[in-house]
């Protein structure tokens, strides 16, 4: 006599009293295998830390997690950038929200030559897309962090000999009607500091770089606003945040500027 399995209780689809709908819920901290293009269109394979969230309605008690990863999962073991909106638009499908958001955030790695020698290393940044649909609505947030080093103007004024410099971190948050590559919003950070930051020095190199910041010191306020008006000339720049936070070497505090802005793109 064969017994017939019970049905499962499906406990997330229970109403909930408290009637209080809630505007994200679903997976964080999930590593992933994706694919991103550069700007000579050539492929890099990094991983990725995501997030995948959609609404909830007031009238459920929970949401389906393993519906999240069942999307992610349906498209392959990598995921490509250009299929965000698909991702999107399944997580709305499949879990029926009227909202999906995605983040993803993942190192992005750059072949970098010291400045006298020309010895080849390897630099990584930190890169991260926010993707968001409402109903059709697509939204997309690019955030570039780039090191660089800054040597304050002030203590160069005042000193008879050298002059305090220190890493400071500047974050790039850009919306764009147009792809904006990654290499480009890096190379706007490091030409706005007193110098970029190198995996391989020997000393020559190292020489050129400590005089060339020497020779050109920024306060964290310099460095936001050069930053900015680089965005400003980019024609498919439509909103951005520029943040830079310097970690001082003689002072037990950071030094911090943000600039925002919406604006409209040309062409």
């Amino acid at each position: 006599m064969t017994t017939l399995a019970k049905p499962m209780h499906d406990k997330q689809s229970e109403p909930d009293h408290r009637e209080l709908p809630i505007n994200k819920v679903g997976v964080r901290g999930l590593r992933f295998p994706i694919q991103i293009r550069d700007k000579a269109h050539a492929v890099q394979n990094t991983i990725a830390t995501i997030g995948m969230f959609v609404d909830l309605p007031k009238e459920f008690k929970g949401t389906h997690m393993s519906r999240f990863l069942e999307v992610l999962n349906a498209h392959g073991s990598m995921i490509h950038v250009d299929n965000i909106p698909d991702i999107l638009f399944a997580m709305q499908k499949k879990l029926h929200s009227a909202t999906a958001h995605l983040e993803m955030e993942f190192p992005f790695f750059l072949s970098k030559k010291a400045p006298v020698t020309g010895k080849e290393g390897m630099m990584d940044y930190v890169a991260r897309f926010d993707a968001a649909a409402c109903g059709e609505d697509i939204d997309f947030v690019l955030t570039v962090k780039a090191n660089v080093t800054t040597l304050c103007p002030c203590s160069k004024a005042i000193s008879v000999h050298g002059a305090h410099n220190q890493r400071g971190e500047v974050t790039v948050r850009l919306r764009s009607k147009n792809t904006v590559w990654i290499e480009d919003v890096i190379a706007m950070v490091e030409s706005s500091a007193s110098s970029g930051l190198y995996s391989l020095l020997k000393r020559q190199d190292e020489k050129s770089v400590t005089e060339r910041a020497y020779e050109n010191p920024v306060f964290v306020e310099d460095l936001v606003r050069s930053v900015v008006l680089k965005l400003e000339a980019h024609p498919d720049v439509t909103w951005y945040k520029v943040e830079a936070e310097n970690f001082e070497s003689i002072h037990n505090h950071n030094a911090y500027a943000c600039i925002w802005k919406e604006r409209k793109a040309s062409g």
